[in-house]
């Protein structure tokens, strides 16, 4: 089997800097990067495919995007990578709780482990995490903050109490 070789590149976004990593054959992750002093909009041995996650993130914050068409290769456990899929069945626009998405598992599952998933999604926005809510709708844990969750749920016109 090939070795997989590491793309990066990093973009700017209305809510700070971007990093992007993966192969020519996936999307790994997407993440905020809290580190003021990194360049944005700079490449590091980026690639075809991350440069399209670029160019679809972009059009997703300009919106003129609503779906995201990337191959993705989240890491983690089975049962993490059961609620990634979910998350990417949820539509631009809506939200479902912790709850919703356990029941949604084949099997269904306890939320508090859906959370946990949820909290360890690699690939931000793309598997749109920030469509998740609290048990009352209420704004809880995002990676980006909850600051940055509000906006994207603003941008996608999601109502929020």
């Amino acid at each position: 089997m090939a070795e997989s070789v590491a793309y990066r590149t990093q973009i700017s976004s209305p809510l700070g800097p971007l990093t992007i990593t993966g192969s020519t054959h996936a999307v790994e992750s997407v993440g905020w990067d809290f580190d003021d002093a990194v360049t944005t909009g700079s490449s590091i041995r980026s690639c075809a495919l991350l440069d399209e996650c670029a160019r679809q993130l972009q059009a997703y914050f300009d919106g003129q995007l609503t779906a995201f068409d990337i191959p993705v290769a989240p890491a983690g456990t089975a049962f993490q990578q059961r609620v990634w899929r979910r998350l990417m069945e949820i539509s631009f626009g809506q939200t479902l709780s912790y709850g919703q998405l356990a029941q949604r598992l084949d099997p269904p599952s306890a939320p508090r482990a859906v959370g946990s998933a949820v909290g360890r999604n690699p690939i931000s926005l793309i598997l749109p995490c920030h469509r998740i809510l609290g048990s009352s709708g209420d704004l809880t844990g995002f990676a980006g903050g909850l600051d940055r969750k509000e906006w994207l749920l603003t941008h996608e016109g999601s109502i929020l109490c």
